[in-house]
């Protein structure tokens, strides 16, 4: 496929954009500033948001500009550009569809490990939001669960080595480790060597019984068995080195959270740059370190399960965890013909790619993450309203959120 766009018609259609850093905690010090080309300050910069959330929108480069080049203000939000122009900026099928931009595109850098955690359905969701607001829970609540009423599938694609725990692990390679620490000396994982064994009769129901377990024991008795756990797993070899050395660090910085042992129950995968998970809706998870491009629908939604600090919701998020056994949680790229490749998962709002030979669903946000092309140097953004005639060009690598396909 050949790549044609006039010049003066991208530099219409193409209109840079500015994102938003979340200084989260857990981030990375240094991979956020290094691709912005911004010194770093000492703080975590854990996201940088692509996209039109109201808690975080970005911004549209006006083009006002003072003579020395200055851009004189902060530019228009983007949230507030689609809502006063929808069908400009969405084009009318998605704006029809979905109201809003229906996808939220973020780089996320982890320095330490994120809480444990899963995403709602929509119908979830809905039925939440509704049910805190009639509460009068405020928005911005600390104890706030659902502050939309959208779900959050979510894809992350790796741009460094990048270590991850994902959905729950097949049962008969759980019951082999948890023996193995039981045989190390964590004798109080007895029990789920039991409940997890040969006679459970679905998979699903005795995951969902022994993680509801963990989860309602009494601090002191989670404190025991994460002892002995971390114990048992230290200088583990064989298959399951790399989930018995990342709950000893989980232990070593949460202490006495049993998440730190519900982290046993769980894939834990090394992607390779290029890489990808896909998370649906109740994949238990939590990314632990590396730096991705993530993707998900356009919502803010997190049930937590320990690991953290903040707000740990127990009944609501085992409402919401899907118990299937995943066995592979790698989502494949498509190659596509000319070069770059394409994640599209079976979800509506969003899909992402690397080619310039794919032509536009909708709106699109670029990121440029190498080089330069048409004019967006690494770190910098744009939005491609629908029916532009734009595409990225050779010479870097841009990563283009859209709408997708399912």
């Amino acid at each position: 496929m050949t790549r044609v766009c006039d010049a003066r018609a991208y530099a219409r259609s193409v209109q840079h954009l500015t994102g938003t850093v979340q200084h989260y905690a857990w981030g990375s010090t240094r991979a956020i500033p290094s691709l912005l080309g911004v010194e770093p300050d000492g703080r975590p910069w854990a996201e940088l948001w692509l996209g039109a959330h109201p808690s975080a929108p970005s911004r549209l480069d006006d083009g006002t500009r003072l003579d020395d080049g200055t851009r004189l203000d902060d530019g228009t939000r983007l949230d507030a550009a689609i809502a006063a122009d929808p069908a400009r900026w969405l084009g009318a099928p998605t704006a029809e569809r979905f109201g809003a931009l229906p996808y939220l595109l973020k780089v996320l850098s982890a320095g330490q490990p994120l809480s444990l955690q899963a995403h709602p359905s929509l119908a979830q969701a809905v039925e939440g939001f509704a049910r805190e607001n009639d509460a009068g829970i405020a928005l911005d609540a600390p104890h706030r669960v659902y502050r939309d009423a959208n779900h959050k599938p979510e894809l992350i694609c790796a741009l460094t080595e990048f270590d991850a725990l994902c959905g729950f692990r097949p049962l008969a390679a759980t019951v082999e480790l948890l023996r193995a620490l039981t045989a190390r000396g964590a004798h109080g994982l007895a029990p789920f060597v039991t409940v997890l064994g040969d006679g459970a009769a679905d998979p699903a129901d005795a995951l969902r019984f022994a993680v509801g377990t963990l989860l309602a024991m009494p601090l002191g008795d989670q404190g025991h068995l994460v002892e002995q756990a971390a114990a048992a797993c230290e200088d583990l070899d064989g298959p399951f080195t790399r989930s018995a050395s990342w709950m000893v660090r989980l232990a070593e910085q949460y202490g006495d959270d049993v998440g730190a042992v519900v982290s046993l129950f769980l894939n834990c995968l090394q992607l390779q740059p290029g890489e990808a998970i896909f998370l649906a809706a109740g994949n238990l998870h939590a990314y632990l370190r590396g730096t991705g491009i993530e993707i998900m629908a356009n919502s803010d939604n997190v049930l937590r399960g320990g690991l953290t600090p903040k707000h740990v919701d127990v009944p609501e998020l085992l409402r919401v965890l899907d118990f299937t056994p995943l066995a592979d949680p790698r989502f494949p790229a498509t190659q596509v013909d000319g070069g770059g490749f394409s994640f599209t998962p079976p979800v509506p709002e969003f899909s992402l790619s690397t080619s310039p030979y794919l032509p536009a669903n909708g709106p699109e946000i670029w990121l440029c993450t190498d080089g330069e092309v048409d004019g967006l140097r690494r770190g910098q953004a744009a939005f491609v309203p629908p029916g532009s005639p734009a595409a990225p060009g050779a010479g870097g690598t841009v990563y283009r959120a859209g709408i997708g396909i399912a």
